[in-house]
């Protein structure tokens, strides 16, 4: 029987130990092989350090000599419950974008803190996205337990304070498990210098995760990403976001409002199926030919989302360079992307404190979050964040760089 795959995302403060722990992850679990470890041994001795998993991960120069991680890297590993991959995610506020992109592809989290340091303004700041991005599956590591004697009471302090934020951005973690990812205390089997601590072990909450299933029976939505051109068809391409698609089926398309009926549902090298449903890359083809074009989504027609061109979201902004209001952007929701203004600027907030910074502001600084009014130039095809994310969930763009994402949260 084939194995489940789930991936997550390991994020926190900056040193914190996430690429440490992804090392020890993969040792415990044989998925390193012995030339990588060997290399990791030599590179460690080269810079005259005990011996650093890290680097399994780190695979940049600089981040070698630095000891921070730089870019979103993937790796895979397995236990007997089912395949993973591993998305390590930069700590540094330098590359939050990075930390974006690698919690986007992600169905759960592991959020890392130091038990040392506690919880930091990274810690604060990944917690409120991953909130943001909708990732509910969480459980948090207290790494670093040898450097506080392994004591209860220290755990149960940073315990205590991280529970509490993540209350305030409304998550809870499944389990809080004090671990030593440099030494393998509770990474893979229950630690002897932490009698105390009756839960499972790292990998134990990674099993107890559920691998999402994508919601097959809510209403049709296929955003469509380009038109290729096949002998004498017109292949509409895509992936089902929610619901199914079916032959016969008949759709509308939005923003546009031209509707049709699915004639044929094309897979590359497998013969047409009458049916496909969420999570699947289809093409189509239809009944009565319409000028289609990427952006469009295709919907059922008893149940459609919003077609607006005012938008009000919350949003993460990203660029040292501050936003200003009746700014003129461009807005990239599913695979729609028009232009865009800025109309409003209702709340300003700082992601690490949660603290209201201003209300009915003129401008947003660099990692603050903000209630914004979006007005677009022509209509989109908008829904709930939480009812189907590819619809509720967008980045802003100024000239070539992505400036903020950001949720539609109703």
């Amino acid at each position: 029987m084939e194995k489940d795959t789930l991936g997550f995302v390991i994020v926190g403060h900056v040193d914190h130990g996430k690429s440490t722990l992804i090392g020890r992850l993969l040792f415990d679990t044989k998925s390193l092989p012995d030339e990588k470890m060997a290399e990791v041994e030599r590179m460690s001795a080269e810079l005259g350090r005990e011996v650093e998993f890290a680097f399994v991960m780190d695979h940049l120069q600089e981040e070698r000599d630095q000891g921070i991680t730089i870019d979103t890297a993937q790796t895979f590993f397995h236990t007997e419950a089912r395949d993973y991959v591993i998305i390590d995610a930069p700590g540094h506020k330098e590359f939050i974008k990075n930390m974006i992109t690698g919690a986007s592809q992600a169905q759960a989290a592991l959020l890392v803190v130091d038990a040392e340091e506690g919880v930091r303004e990274q810690t604060r700041r990944h917690a409120y996205l991953l909130g943001m991005l909708g990732l509910r599956q969480l459980t948090v590591l207290v790494n670093k337990m040898d450097r506080v004697g392994c004591a209860r009471e220290r755990f149960d302090e940073v315990a205590g304070d991280v529970k509490a934020f993540l209350s305030a951005v409304d998550l809870e973690a499944m389990h809080v498990v004090p671990i030593s990812a440099k030494d393998g205390d509770n990474v893979a089997s229950a630690s002897e210098r932490m009698p105390w601590y009756p839960g499972p072990t790292a990998l134990e909450a990674l099993d107890s995760f559920v691998v999402p299933v994508r919601p097959a029976d809510k209403p049709t939505r296929l955003p469509i990403q380009d038109v290729y051109k096949v002998d004498d068809k017109r292949i509409l391409v895509g992936r089902v976001e929610s619901g199914a698609v079916t032959v016969g089926q008949d759709v509308v398309f939005l923003p546009s409002g031209g509707e049709s009926r699915v004639k044929s549902i094309e897979k590359y090298l497998a013969d047409p199926p009458e049916r496909a449903e969420a999570g699947e890359s289809i093409g189509i083809t239809l009944e009565d030919p319409l000028f289609i074009e990427r952006g469009q989504v295709a919907c059922e027609t008893a149940s459609q989302p919003a077609v607006t061109d005012v938008v009000n979201a919350n949003v993460f902004w990203m660029s040292k360079a501050p936003l200003q209001k009746t700014e003129r952007l461009r807005i990239k929701l599913g695979t729609q992307e028009i232009p865009a203004e800025v109309v409003d600027i209702a709340r300003r907030i700082d992601s690490s404190s949660l603290e209201v910074i201003a209300e009915d502001s003129d401008e947003l600084k660099n990692n603050e979050i903000a209630e914004l009014t979006i007005r677009t130039k022509t209509p989109v095809a908008t829904e709930s964040f939480y009812d189907v994310p590819e619809l509720g969930r967008f980045v802003l763009v100024r000239g070539h760089d992505i400036v903020a994402g950001g949720i539609i949260p109703s």
